[in-house]
């Protein structure tokens, strides 16, 4: 990073309070790398430098910025220069926006807005939270088949400059209907005299405003596209969504899943910003569960005591076929939770996962019981190896069927496995798998 090598020059500007001089030195940079060097200044240092930066940079690092920077900006600048803002961002970063602030601060910068401005922020505001219809811009070119091709790039050098982008130029009859999606480069090559319609293969891949975010992620990836139009019931085009929007919503997602799998109720703010209250509010309700579920495991254990007190040497493999047993259900769970987020495993195939995990955990089973019977032959004679041997391999076969099918049935039943799947696969699997250690026990060494 450019703020990175240049540090100590940096730091030296922003000591001496020479605003002027580092403007100068940062105007180029990319718009990240100063939204990164503005988080790192205290607030009114931040102000000063970001009020000196030209407008349309200045729009472009706004977008860049963690959240809360952008608050104590916004609660720092006068009306008009919010209002400038504002207009430079387009349409679908005003209303990332305007859903993370405050709702007398998002009123207040509403009321900034031109009428026709504000009207367009309300009617992407008006569509449910995570839906398309609130990651769609309505910034994009639209001609008709029976234009010719001189006409349409006549248009499109018209109002193009005001497009999100231009890559993809689409096609809509008399009443707003979509009909196709055509590149850029085919009007560029196509002769002036003949038709739109001429350059048309009348298919196109769209996706509904009331759609998820996901699914809209799901199409991208799948068809690989650059830019996907935005509909209603009707087919009637409303908007685009463009690859930097799904790039951003791809991250969040990926970020949620991962404080999720980690028993993490999403932030929805960065890690950095969040304060230790917030973090405890995350955190404490599955930390709670599992510390409460720990006296289920104890439960188990007082129930065997008997068996414990007279084979003590079992004691000792206690943790060992326990972290087996989840080690193995997490990665199970993992494959599948991710195969069922890309489309690639649908609910009506669990039996499919059923067969498949049955032979791949008897085999994990068999392997790893071999590795662990011999270490129990070794720690604790030639009646304990046995036992190790066999309980390793009950237990793997079983955290593999749960560990596999515990994310297909949360999302039949319209729960997030992502966020429910590892905290109730450690106490189920350290319950079941201490019963199947014990019960195999009791069978073969005290019958």
């Amino acid at each position: 990073m450019l703020k990175e090598l240049l540090k100590p020059e940096i730091k030296e500007l922003i000591e001496q309070k020479n605003w002027r001089i580092l403007r100068e030195a940062i105007i180029y940079w990319p718009p990240p790398d100063i939204a990164d060097l503005l988080e790192d200044m205290e607030v009114e240092d931040a102000l000063r430098l970001f009020l000196l930066l030209p407008k349309e940079l200045a729009a472009d690092v706004f977008t860049e910025m963690e959240k809360d920077l952008q608050i104590k900006l916004l609660q720092q600048l006068t009306n008009e220069q919010v209002k400038q803002i504002l207009m430079e961002l387009f349409p679908d970063e005003r209303t990332a926006l305007f859903e993370v602030l405050p709702g007398n601060v998002t009123n207040r910068l509403l009321n900034l807005l031109p009428p026709d401005e504000r009207r367009e922020a309300l009617q992407l505001l008006g569509y449910p939270e995570d839906s398309v219809g609130r990651l769609m811009t309505p910034d994009y070119v639209v001609v008709k088949p029976h234009w010719t091709i001189a006409r349409a790039l006549e248009h499109i050098r018209k109002y193009g400059k005001d497009a999100e982008t231009i890559n993809i130029i689409y096609v809509i009859d008399r009443a707003g209907h979509l009909l196709d999606d055509i590149p850029l480069r085919k009007f560029i090559l196509a002769d002036p005299k003949d038709k739109v319609e001429s350059l048309m293969d009348w298919e196109v891949i769209s996706v509904s405003a009331y759609a998820d975010q996901e699914e809209a992620v799901k199409l991208f990836e799948r068809y690989d596209l650059y830019a996907l139009p935005v509909v209603d019931q009707n087919n009637i085009l409303l908007g685009i969504v463009t690859a930097d929007d799904i790039f951003d919503v791809i991250e969040e997602e990926v970020t949620e899943d991962i404080q999720k799998v980690g028993g993490v109720t999403p932030l929805e703010i960065s890690y950095v910003a969040a304060s230790p209250f917030t973090l405890y509010k995350k955190r404490v309700f599955w930390l709670s569960f599992l510390a409460v579920s720990g006296f289920l495991t104890s439960t188990v254990i007082s129930y065997f005591q008997s068996t414990l007190s007279k084979v003590i040497a079992l004691t000792f493999f206690i943790p060992v076929l326990i972290g087996t047993g989840g080690n193995t259900s997490n990665q199970v769970s993992a494959l599948v939770i991710r195969a069922l987020a890309t489309g690639e495993l649908t609910l009506n195939r669990w039996f499919e996962v059923v067969k498949k995990e049955l032979v791949v955990g008897f085999l994990l089973g068999i392997t790893i019981g071999i590795l662990l019977s011999l270490w129990g032959y070794w720690k604790g004679g030639p009646q304990i190896g046995p036992v190790v041997g066999v309980s390793v391999i009950l237990i793997v076969i079983w955290s593999n069927l749960v560990g596999g099918l515990l994310p297909i049935i949360l999302t039949r039943i319209g729960l997030d496995p992502a966020f429910i799947s590892s905290p109730l696969l450690s106490t189920l699997l350290d319950i079941t798998g201490l019963l199947i250690y014990f019960m195999v026990a009791n069978v073969m060494l005290l019958k």
